[in-house]
């Protein structure tokens, strides 16, 4: 069974940064493409962006530029480095994984196997 684990959310000013976390459990993490989503409150949730497994990443237009993802195949985890914070990143985050999607479904949360609980992320004006 593969546990995905969030951490880093917080309250943070607008203009501010945050680094996100999310944990695997597994040996097979580095065959996984996984992902990160959220879900603000009274809206569906959101692609933000994906890193394959080959480390290459893929950005929604709404967080490009300000958003980083990366991953550490080694250690099983995946990171999200968000800068630029404004109240619309208010949102609850999650990480997703799947070990077989290609780049039309990346945004589909119905094609990840996987998902964690969620950190939340609130940004103050």
């Amino acid at each position: 069974q593969v546990q995905l684990i969030e951490s880093g959310g917080g309250l943070v000013q607008a203009g501010g940064s945050l680094r996100l976390s999310c944990a695997a459990s597994g040996r097979t993490f580095n065959m996984w493409t996984t992902s990160w989503f959220r879900q603000a409150p009274g809206k569906e949730r959101e692609f933000v962006a994906a890193v394959f497994r080959n480390g290459n990443p893929y950005y929604s237009d709404s967080v490009k530029g300000r958003v980083t993802i990366s991953r550490d195949n080694a250690k099983g985890t995946m990171y999200l480095q968000m800068n630029d914070l404004t109240s619309e990143d208010t949102a609850v985050y999650y990480c997703a994984a799947s070990q077989s999607i290609i780049l039309s479904s990346i945004r589909t949360s119905t094609y990840y196997n996987y998902w964690g609980q969620g950190t939340q992320v609130t940004v103050s004006s």
